[in-house]
């Protein structure tokens, strides 16, 4: 018997503080229904979201307040990068 098996939900949420010398870190993660909650309260809240299925996977196995692995600092540095970008979009919009 072929089971159909749907894609679950995987969500990650990072924090970063740019004026201290640490890395970011997870801040809140979960699978199903957890991770619908996570993106729900981002949209609410009007937070950036990058869909990257691979790297959520890999940052849902990180503990709460855990830093991320310098393995990852690539992949997290280009969320980084896409989440300034679209925050210079908004002051832009806001200058107009």
């Amino acid at each position: 018997m072929n089971k159909d098996k749907r894609e679950t939900t995987i969500a990650a949420a990072l924090k970063y503080d740019g004026n201290s010398n640490s890395a970011p870190k997870v801040t809140a993660r979960g699978r199903g229904a957890i991770a619908e909650k996570i993106i729900e309260l981002a949209k609410k809240h009007k937070v950036p979201i990058k869909e990257d299925p691979a790297l959520a996977q890999i940052l849902s196995r990180l503990d709460i307040d855990e830093q991320i692995p310098s393995e990852l600092y690539k992949a997290v540095a280009e969320i980084l990068a896409f989440v300034y970008s679209i925050n210079e979009r908004y002051r832009e919009q806001g200058k107009r």
